[in-house]
């Protein structure tokens, strides 16, 4: 039986700061993809996975996933969650929510016809994600 992999953390740091792949890194230390990962996280390398639940509570068919209002969602809900996202895709997104806001629709959800707008009933999920990234850029200005 052959000896437990070792990842050296100061050498994973350095390697990282390299800009090495996890590929790149994984044949380094003869370890898997996965194992660079759950060294990169205990050691506090990698980026926090965000959650994007609250933006998206619908269970999407993979056909509308990347479609406008998915990304639209996602990306705002990057920004409230301090993930990093290009500004030209903060401005789309912000643009898409506050025309829907300001128009009095939201989005909603249908498995087979995909996201479509609606007349807001109750509160708007839109304008509570968008209130949401919004608080994040003001706090950044």
């Amino acid at each position: 039986m052959g000896r437990k992999a070792f990842i050296d953390r100061v050498e994973l740091a350095r390697l990282v700061a390299a800009g090495w792949s996890n590929a790149e890194i994984a044949a380094h230390f003869g370890v898997t993809e996965s194992g660079v990962l759950q060294a990169k996280r205990a050691a506090g390398l990698a980026r926090a996975m965000l959650d994007h639940g609250r933006a998206i509570p619908w269970k999407l068919n993979r056909v509308h996933n990347q479609t406008g209002p998915a990304t639209n969602l996602r990306n705002l809900s990057a920004v409230a969650q301090g993930g990093e996202v290009p500004r030209v895709k903060v401005n789309t997104a912000v643009r898409w929510a506050r025309r829907l806001v300001d128009s009095g629709l939201d989005v909603a959800y249908d498995p087979e016809k995909g996201f479509y707008e609606t007349p807001v009933s109750g509160a708007s999920h839109v304008e509570g994600v968008l209130n949401d990234a919004l608080a994040v850029l003001e706090r950044e200005e």
